[in-house]
């Protein structure tokens, strides 16, 4: 007889500091590294204004961290320019 077990996902223990809170910027950084974001990518995410939930969720579904981030990245760092107008 066949039995199947559920699959659990074990989650690394949340990032929690023995002391006070830890800093936004350092709870932001620890959550994604647990994401399995690389060290650089995941200290520049921390410190934007990127939203946190957006990537763990896009990562969560399979996306991979760098792909992640790159949908979620702000628009402000995109220049537009308009086509030249017919004279």
């Amino acid at each position: 007889m066949i039995t199947h077990q559920s699959r659990t996902h074990a989650r690394p223990t949340p990032c929690r500091s023995p002391g006070p809170p830890l800093d936004v910027v350092e709870w932001r950084l620890c959550r994604l590294r647990e994401a399995g974001f690389p060290p650089g990518l995941a200290e520049s995410l921390a410190r934007q204004g990127v939203d946190l939930h957006g990537l763990l969720e896009l990562v969560d579904t399979g996306c991979p961290p760098e792909l992640a981030a790159r949908i979620l990245s702000p628009l402000d760092d995109i220049v537009v320019t308009e086509p030249p107008r017919a004279g």
